[in-house]
């Protein structure tokens, strides 16, 4: 791809006569005001000055803007490009490397996670003890910027813990409400299987529908907000497995794996090594207005029938030619999981710089979607068949289709 150049406002007022090719986005108008309105947003939030720092590295305590950015091969050429038309992705790309300073060999995970931060979704991690779960969500905390909270979940946690209680004030003769650790951006919920299932249902109203009700009031959560939750698969004492409602309302659930031999030389280098400085290159406001532009993605109905299909097929496996797992899941996956695949993919899309969806970004996320929300019966269990057998026989059966774009491409 050619050159990346910077538009000014005139230019941007020509380049909104010629809006995108139809068959990326069917309403131009509306596509192209929302862009403009955001990076007027942009403008005006950070100043001039900042807006200069377009590709370098990012200044001292100045955060990186993400630009209305095209590349001229692609102008010239007339074919669709990454970053045609929408704010490129140098600012996640920014966040992605300043983690990637102290987080090291947790690729998969990094990516998933600014996945869900755009997709305004919640992830589960799950990894033995030791692989810097915890780590990489509090870098990612402070790289982000917002209020983080932390919650140490405990055999005797109770929801008051979390969600807050009434006070009575002698002096007053009143009951105050006092907020619980949950009204901040970004919330840690460390070990999340320690705590009994009342203290995890806790959590199932802030996070479907961002608010707590404490008493017979309602507070909203500060937005934007996201709960990342750790969890250890290897111990059953003193453990309470998640409830089916619970983990369905988690976007994600990835399985945090080792890392490569070069890779844990690496760890112990920076781990042993002088103390590595984070710095935050974002501020909610920031955050909220490319969660917006993300939500501008282009999506073609073949790719969300790709997508139902793919959900579909764990419901009603027989009918799909999976006949070997039918009598292996007891429930497929529930309509939040066709929707967390088509948010999910306008992220990913995004932070690999398109305005547009393939079939490939749905199913990349397939197994993260899926995995937490199939539930298998005791057959299924008995032979040793796991979720993620079924989503790669889901997979197989329904590979990635390849799409023409209308311009001599096909994807």
């Amino acid at each position: 791809m050619g050159s990346i150049v910077i538009l000014t406002q005139e230019e941007f007022a020509w380049e909104s006569k010629h809006p995108p090719p139809p068959y990326l986005c069917p309403q131009p108008k509306l596509f192209w005001s929302g862009v403009y309105s955001a990076w007027r947003k942009l403008k005006r939030m950070n100043g001039k000055d900042q807006l200069k720092n377009n590709h370098g590295v990012p200044k001292e305590n100045a955060p990186v803007l993400p630009d209305l950015a095209w590349s001229e091969h692609g102008r010239a050429a007339g074919r669709p490009v990454a970053g045609y038309g929408m704010p490129s992705s140098s600012l996640m790309e920014h966040v992605l490397f300043e983690v990637k300073r102290l987080i090291v060999g947790q690729d998969h995970l990094l990516e998933r996670l600014l996945v869900a931060l755009l997709a305004r979704g919640h992830v589960l991690l799950e990894g033995v003890p030791g692989l810097a779960k915890t780590l990489t969500v509090k870098s990612l905390a402070q790289v982000v910027g917002g209020t983080f909270g932390r919650v140490q979940f405990t055999p005797d946690l109770v929801p008051a813990d979390l969600t807050g209680t009434r006070i009575y004030n002698g002096r007053t003769g009143e009951f105050n409400t006092e907020p619980g650790p949950i009204f901040v951006n970004l919330l840690l919920a460390d070990e999340i299987n320690r705590a009994p299932a009342k203290v995890q249902s806790a959590l199932l109203e802030v996070m479907q529908e961002r608010q707590v009700t404490i008493g017979k009031q309602t507070f909203p959560v500060p937005d934007p907000f996201l709960v990342l939750a750790t969890q250890n698969p290897i111990e059953s004492d003193g453990t309470y497995p998640l409830p089916e409602a619970q983990l369905d309302r988690f976007l994600f659930k990835v399985i945090v794996d080792y890392p490569s031999d070069a890779d844990e030389v690496v760890v112990m280098e920076r781990v042993t090594g002088p103390a590595i400085a984070l710095k935050t290159l974002m501020t909610p406001e920031q955050l909220l207005a490319v969660q917006q532009i993300v939500d501008q993605v282009y999506v073609d109905p073949r790719v969300m029938s790709y997508a139902a299909t793919l959900v579909t097929a764990t419901r009603k496996p027989a009918k799909h030619g999976l006949e070997q797992h039918a009598e292996a899941i007891m429930f497929g996956g529930s309509p939040r999981a066709s929707i967390g695949l088509i948010v999910g993919a306008r992220a990913l899309a995004f932070i690999r710089g398109r305005q547009y969806v393939l079939p490939h970004d749905v199913s990349d996320l397939l197994p993260d979607v899926l995995r937490h929300r199939l539930v298998l019966s005791y057959d299924g269990i008995a032979n040793g068949i796991t979720p993620d057998d079924i989503i790669t026989a889901v997979l197989k059966r329904y590979p990635p289709m390849r799409m023409d774009l209308g311009d001599r491409n096909v994807i």
